[in-house]
């Protein structure tokens, strides 16, 4: 008796749940409209959702296994559903809705709940703010979604406006479940700029350092670092810290971190006086 629902799904006739659920997302995946441009691809695509609503329904599954496609006049679904789709007014989902629920003088059964041509989309689509640091880094960020929180895994580098994708995490009906889309939102850091894979962040070297020399502590996102700093450093002068800045996610290669000099003047009122007279004589007046 030819099955041809699973030829549809391209598995056997003795496949197991999870194994029809597994075909299904792969199929619908390769044939969605969005995705795939062929013009025969939409038609395939709703062969597939049709098929799969069937297989994935115990009672439907056992009325189709029992009867096979002398439901479809002797035809094979693919050729039944080609050959009423879009003909004419008639709708094909109406068409099946008729015949499964033995209106029309064609095969009763399936209990009258009929078919849909496309299943209802079950993705959920929001946002989510993550830290800056985890931006950068990467890791382990907490979302509530659908009435439930759980964690999700952020990669390094990840983008402001970039969108994720959390499988099987949008809404569940008749044993599916849809797919969680999340656009990510990067909180501001005051610390940080972003340019591209590059960091840039600000620090303050004493006065005495900027003159004379000396090694600055300066708290980055990962660690703490200690930056050798030259006799004469200007103010605004920048010291490049290879591969400590973000993560290019097609590269896989880090970029830099970009530290910018702030030199903090000491106030006259805290400063011997005699080093303000000395001072006074002897800095230069231009």
């Amino acid at each position: 008796m030819a099955k041809s629902l699973y030829e549809t799904l391209e598995i056997p006739e003795n496949a197991s749940e999870s194994e029809i659920k597994k075909a299904y997302r792969k199929l619908a995946r390769q044939y969605h409209p969005d995705v795939n441009k062929d013009p025969k691809a939409e038609d395939k695509f709703k062969e597939i959702n049709s098929a799969y609503e069937i297989l994935s329904d115990k009672e439907k599954k056992q009325q189709y296994d029992r009867h096979g496609d002398s439901m479809f006049g002797g035809q094979n679904f693919h050729d039944f559903s080609r050959s009423h789709s879009g003909a004419g007014n008639a709708d094909l989902d109406e068409i099946l809705r008729s015949m499964f629920s033995g209106g029309g003088g064609g095969f009763g059964g399936f209990g009258g709940g009929g078919f849909s041509q496309q299943q209802p989309n079950l993705d959920i689509e929001t946002s989510v703010t993550i830290p800056f640091s985890v931006s950068i880094l990467g890791g382990s960020h907490s979302v509530a979604v659908n009435g439930e929180r759980f964690d999700i895994k952020i990669p390094a580098g990840v983008k402001n406006g970039e969108k994720m994708r959390v499988k099987g995490k949008g809404h569940a009906q008749g044993g599916r479940a849809g797919d969680l889309f999340l656009k990510i939102n990067v909180a501001h850091n005051p610390e940080y700029i972003r340019e591209d894979d590059d960091l840039i962040k600000s620090f303050d070297v004493p006065l005495v350092a900027a003159l004379f020399g000396d090694k600055v502590a300066i708290k980055t996102l990962e660690k703490e670092i200690k930056l050798k700093i030259p006799q004469n450093t200007k103010n605004g002068q920048s010291f490049r810290v290879k591969e400590m800045g973000a993560m290019n996610r097609k590269t896989k290669v880090r970029g830099d971190l970009y530290l910018k000099a702030n030199i903090i003047l000491p106030k006259i009122e805290d400063l011997d006086e005699k080093l303000v007279d000395i001072m006074k004589e002897k800095l230069p007046k231009a």
